[in-house]
């Protein structure tokens, strides 16, 4: 079946770079899903991060906009998160999940399917 695996997440210092992937497997057809990228810290709620859709169009949590980019290689079946210049607060599991499509409700909604997290930290 469906089948999620996210990489790259790791200790940096404040101000790194890391950039993630989410290898998708197991469907029938072409790559043709939504990629929304959320985080969860200790005891905090889980937070949309970003999210892309199969054309293209990118959406963004104004915490990250300018510092983190969505994207996407269909061939390769494989969508990424480059995170810039991270900061503390950025701390946390990040999972990929995808879905039908991003909408105006990516960051609340439930997307249908999930992958295990990596987990990314931010520290000096």
């Amino acid at each position: 079946q469906l089948q999620i695996v996210e990489s790259g997440g790791g200790l940096v210092q404040p101000g790194g770079s890391l950039r993630l992937s989410c290898a998708a497997s197991g469907f029938t057809f072409d790559f043709y899903y939504a990629v929304g990228w959320f985080r969860q810290a200790p005891g905090k709620d889980r937070e949309g991060v970003s999210c892309i859709d199969y054309d293209g169009n990118t959406n963004y949590a104004d915490s990250v906009k300018g510092r983190f980019t969505i994207s996407r290689d269909n061939a390769k079946k494989t969508g990424y998160l480059q995170m810039n210049s991270l900061k503390p607060e950025d701390t946390g599991i990040y999972y990929c999940a995808l879905d039908s499509w991003c909408g105006t409700t990516w960051a609340d909604r439930d997307f249908g399917s999930w992958g295990q997290g990596t987990q990314v930290t931010v520290s000096s």
